[in-house]
């Protein structure tokens, strides 16, 4: 069977411009979605889409069963299998009303792509994410070197998170003047910083260790007083890579740019924990740790409320859920705990 069929690929060029334009979906999305069709077509071996059997929907379940993590070589996890079961289900779902599919597809036949309810609710289960203390992030920063403006920068970096909270894909597209560290001010513009869903966040450094504005404050000036950059100029740049003769490629200190991506931005913070012996927590990790701290010097809930707008939030809820969940164990802990007012 041919790896690439003509009408397939047309039908999901349309879809994709679907999803871009009538859904409003990103390139991210859509490159996730166009790969899970991908993986429904190597389930069926190629066959013309417009050759659908609700045979294929039951029988690409069970080919997900079978595959692979490529870096774990385990099982793909449920979750994955869910997503990917869900992603396929809706273009079969659009493919239904499109011209020459409603003899072979209808909207029952769809319904095959469904998960097992055992399956989906193992995969929408919530899990402990583990998050770094107050204290071990404090030792893991004060343990990062200082010496070149590369340490100063990774240095910042660190700092930096601990102080807004802000989403790793966010801070590699920031500049120098979405920040203003007098009013400790972060203005995350979504027409120029990658946020979440495009969403523009205004936030305030939280009222964290001075020593983690003391740092960044210093790593600001630096750039802008010794390596005189500007406002155009990235926060976190990376190295500038150059050819020179008889040493061919070397690192000639700091870009003007940024990283396309927050992978190295990963890297440097998972590294700085390594370098202490303590797991390689993520940045993302940080938003827990700031979730956790804000929950335990908060007097009210207008202060709660703030905390949880200064992390991108517009629902509060959204906060508690995803970043201070509280196990059946702290729960009895906590109800044993409480006495009622006299």
């Amino acid at each position: 069977m041919a790896k690439h069929i003509e009408e397939n690929e047309r039908i999901k060029h349309d879809y994709a411009m679907y999803l871009r334009h009538a859904q409003g979906q990103d390139e991210k999305s859509i490159d996730k979605a166009m790969a899970a069709i991908r993986q429904f077509e190597g389930s069926t071996k190629t066959k013309p889409f417009k050759k659908f059997h609700r045979q294929q929907a039951a029988d690409f379940k069970a080919y997900l069963g079978r595959q692979k993590n490529a870096k774990t070589g385990k099982p793909l996890a449920y979750s994955t299998v869910d997503a990917t079961l869900r992603l396929v289900k809706k273009f079969f779902h659009w493919l239904v009303s499109r011209k020459g599919f409603k003899r072979v597809l209808t909207y029952p036949d769809v319904e095959y792509f469904n998960n097992t309810l055992k399956a989906g609710r193992v995969a929408h289960a919530q899990r402990a994410i583990p998050y770094p203390s107050m204290q071990q992030a404090a030792h893991a920063f004060q343990a990062m070197p200082f010496e070149d403006e590369f340490d100063k920068r990774d240095k910042a970096l660190f700092a930096f998170f601990m102080l807004t909270g802000a989403r790793d894909g966010a801070v590699a597209s920031l500049k120098l003047k979405h920040v203003n560290i007098e009013l400790g001010h972060v203005f995350q513009d979504a027409r120029e910083v990658k946020t979440k869903n495009g969403k523009t966040i205004m936030c305030q450094f939280f009222p964290v260790d001075v020593v983690y504005r003391e740092c960044f404050t210093a790593w600001v000036r630096f750039l802008q007083d010794k390596k005189f950059f500007g406002p155009e100029d990235a926060l976190f740049p990376k190295a500038n890579i150059g050819y020179v003769p008889e040493q061919g490629l070397c690192n000639l200190g700091l870009s003007r740019e940024g990283y396309a991506n927050a992978s190295k931005l990963n890297a440097i913070i998972r590294g700085a924990f390594a370098s202490v012996q303590l797991p390689q927590f993520t940045p993302h990790a940080f938003r827990k740790t700031l979730t956790k701290y804000g929950d335990d010097i908060s007097v009210n809930m207008e202060q709660r409320k703030a905390w949880s707008m200064n992390l991108g939030h517009e629902n509060m809820a959204v906060t508690i859920n995803s970043y201070l969940p509280v196990t059946a164990e702290r729960q009895m802990e906590i109800i044993g705990g409480m006495v009622p007012k006299t």
